[in-house]
């Protein structure tokens, strides 16, 4: 496990994303650590027609240039990636240690088949204590033969991933801090695109790393309030203070049936769905967006 050289903080966001390409993300799960349908559950969710209310867990993929990064390795991640087409991963961001974040991380060995370097894992550093202590045949002094060759990377602030493929390329990242109830938890930002998923609260600091951005990955477990998760009414608050152009909230329970509640959302925010693809434009010279 290794400490990862960040990027100063003292330059703002606009400036240290000022040359990130336009981002495409995939939502490849939107669900909350269940699932949805739940096992064994018949309510009208778990047995809707509408594929949209079909929610594995929650994992992003994301394009910048040439390069893809992932964010979080849940329990469906395989499926996940064999439905995306995913064909490339240079490294993955990991949000937090709970198991519907990380228990596919065995199924990064096929992107090693045909380039043996190293993919980077970047961690919170309690994040990557607790994989480090459960995947010790991965993490470890004597890693497993067939394990994927991964390294965590602690990281506590902005920071620049390489490329797998091409060594004078690299993409800006900025973890942004976030509480899960009592556990931090990372979000991350890629040029004007940012990933909140399991948040109760944002702190003040991550507000201000969130400045420009345009397209909003955010946590909406469900209208009731929750102890860890935010409600949709947080949900809705936290976008207004950051002041995306498009607010997407995901980790939804079998509570959210999703035709209902995203026709009671804000014309603004919206309930992701499994799949969903969004197009995030860059800053332009001047440091504003593209369109």
């Amino acid at each position: 496990m290794t400490t990862s050289p960040h990027v100063s903080t003292d330059v703002p966001p606009a400036d240290r994303h000022a040359r990130t390409p336009p981002v495409t993300a995939t939502l490849l799960g939107t669900g909350t650590s269940t699932g949805v349908p739940v096992i064994g559950c018949d309510c009208e969710v778990c047995t809707s027609a509408d594929p949209r209310d079909t929610r594995t867990r929650c994992a992003c993929y994301v394009e910048v240039g040439d390069m893809g990064l992932l964010i979080d390795t849940g329990p469906d991640f395989r499926a996940q990636a064999l439905r995306e087409d995913i064909d490339r991963i240079d490294a993955v961001c990991y949000t937090h240690h709970h198991f519907d974040h990380v228990v596919g991380l065995d199924d990064l060995r096929p992107y090693f088949r045909d380039n043996r370097r190293v993919m980077p894992c970047y961690a919170h550093a309690e994040t990557a204590a607790v994989l480090r202590r459960n995947y010790d045949y991965v993490f470890g002094g004597d890693p497993y033969p067939g394990a994927a060759n991964v390294e965590l990377e602690v990281v506590d602030g902005p920071f620049r991933v390489p490329s797998r493929t091409a060594a004078d390329t690299a993409v800006p990242v900025d973890p942004i801090l976030l509480m899960h109830g009592d556990v931090p938890v990372y979000g991350y930002r890629l040029g004007r695109f940012a990933y909140l998923t399991d948040a109760s609260a944002i702190p003040e600091a991550s507000y201000e790393q969130l400045q420009g951005i345009d397209t909003l990955v955010l946590d909406g477990l469900r209208p009731r309030p929750h102890p860890t998760h935010f409600s949709f009414d947080e949900a809705v608050a936290a976008a207004r203070r950051i002041g995306a152009r498009e607010t997407y909230l995901v980790h939804m329970t079998h509570d959210v049936r999703h035709a209902e509640a995203e026709a009671a959302l804000p014309d603004d925010v919206h309930l992701a769905h499994d799949g969903l693809t969004l197009e995030v434009p860059a800053y332009d010279s001047a440091g504003q967006d593209e369109r």
